[in-house]
């Protein structure tokens, strides 16, 4: 069942990706005048077809890694001249430029309304506030202290934990100084924090900036007392009760329910002997947690069972959200944000300050949409947007195959007022598969690695 989920997570995620991109070129291309002969959502063999009274057919393909648009072209196929205005390579250098632009553009947009939902319907963020800080660390060195608030990265103001990692991960690679903006919790005072970075993270494969900096977020204390119990799950299967309160691991005394998560957490699939305290009496259990992709990709251990709710103390647990109309305006930001960092990181991995290690491919992909999808609608809708994002970016680069190498030919028509020779675009064409081709070949062996 749990494949099973997956697969479908990864079907309706690139569905939805791929039919609002390719859409995206659809819809501009009739606007231009362009005949569309296929609107294809995957590849191979249909398996639903239909047309409309425009002629369009409409196909629904049993290989939902991509998708395609076909136009009417005579460079592809010879025209009625009846119809020739209605070619694509007849339009307008400007028209044609319109057209491939769309359907990354309809990415973005994609993600801009994901985001608008998120910010509309609100959600609870944790205040940025320090627990323990490593002795000897970064974070140390610099002066930094638990029950301080991170108020800004870099001399950007953050809200949340989430603020912060993205922040920080924009400075991936960089050599100077990062500097942070922290106040004592619920003090007044700030005072800027310097810390010295060189090439930071720049051969670590999963980059992991605050845990590198020596810095843990504050969490309240939580005895390790099970609060409830899924159906189906590890826990469940291992006779574990709700009040149960877990005594050791393998002998290792638990000492709090943080303490607790990192045991089973670091044990997927391992069987485990563990001692718990029911009504008044030790009983041991034999559990053994089950595994699964966390968001950031490293296989965790996982047994359905959650804690009784702890207190945060007032404040910690902040509420986001906006208006209607002002949530347009945040989600537009967080879109180009999120646009600026992608680019970003591609630029350093081109350069060599981010490990191509981080490349993921569409076995990563499914499963971080298979935890996203069981996290909520909340969870899959921000991790939908982010996929939208780096699908808009990729197609926007300017490599031959992808969108991005079509409009770099078209630009270079516009400026000059010729078209690129036949000749040299598909020189350009052969270069872009062979490296698109290696890109593929990088992020398929790094999700391999990582099973």
């Amino acid at each position: 069942m749990g494949v099973l989920h997956t697969v479908l997570a990864l079907i309706v995620t690139l569905g939805i990706l791929v039919t609002v991109h390719e859409y995206g070129h659809f819809w501009v291309a009739r606007r231009c005048g362009v005949k569309v002969l296929r609107f294809s959502v995957g590849f191979g063999k249909p398996l639903f077809r239909w047309h409309d009274k425009l002629g369009t057919e409409y196909v629904v393909a049993w290989i939902p890694l991509g998708g395609y648009v076909s136009m009417l072209d005579e460079r592809e196929a010879p025209v009625d001249s009846h119809e020739q205005d209605q070619a694509f390579n007849r339009k307008s250098v400007w028209q044609r430029i319109a057209i491939v632009a769309a359907g990354p553009l309809a990415n973005f947009i994609l993600a801009i309304v994901a985001y608008w939902l998120l910010f509309v319907s609100g959600s609870s963020v944790l205040a940025p506030v320090t627990g323990n800080i490593a002795l000897e660390s970064a974070a140390a060195r610099a002066g930094l202290q638990p029950q301080y608030e991170i108020t800004a990265v870099d001399d950007k103001p953050v809200n949340s934990w989430q603020d912060v990692g993205l922040a920080m991960l924009s400075r991936v690679g960089d050599t100077g100084t990062l500097s942070l903006t922290v106040q004592e919790w619920q003090g007044y005072d700030q005072t800027t924090l310097r810390i010295p970075v060189n090439r930071w993270l720049t051969d670590v494969q999963e980059p992991d900036p605050l845990s590198d900096l020596g810095i843990s977020p504050y969490r309240p204390v939580i005895p390790a007392i099970i609060g409830r119990v899924l159906d189906g799950g590890a826990a469940s299967a291992a006779g574990l009760q709700a009040g149960d309160h877990i005594l050791s691991v393998d002998g290792e005394e638990v000492s709090d329910w943080q303490h607790w998560v990192q045991l089973i957490q670091a044990a997927p699939e391992k069987r485990l002997t563990i001692e718990v305290e029911r009504e008044n009496r030790i009983e041991q259990l034999a559990l053994t947690p089950a595994r699964r992709m966390a968001s950031d990709g490293r296989e965790t251990g996982y047994i359905g069972a959650a804690a009784e709710p702890g207190q945060w103390p007032e404040g910690m647990v902040r509420q986001v959200n906006y208006g209607v109309v002002e949530s347009v305006g945040e989600a537009v930001a967080k879109t180009s944000d999120m646009i600026v960092l992608t680019l970003d990181s591609i630029r350093k991995m081109v350069v060599g300050l981010i490990s191509v290690d981080n490349l993921s491919g569409p076995i990563t992909i499914a499963k971080v949409a298979s935890d996203s999808a069981k996290g909520g609608l909340e969870s899959f809708l921000g991790f939908l947007a982010y996929i939208s994002i780096s699908l808009g970016v990729l197609n926007l680069l300017p490599i031959p195959v992808l969108d991005g190498g079509h409009l770099l030919f078209y630009l270079v028509e516009a400026v000059t007022g010729r078209s690129v020779p036949e000749r040299a675009q598909q020189f350009g064409l052969r270069i872009g598969m062979a490296l698109l081709g290696s890109l593929m070949l990088i992020a398929f062996y790094n999700d391999l690695m990582r099973l």
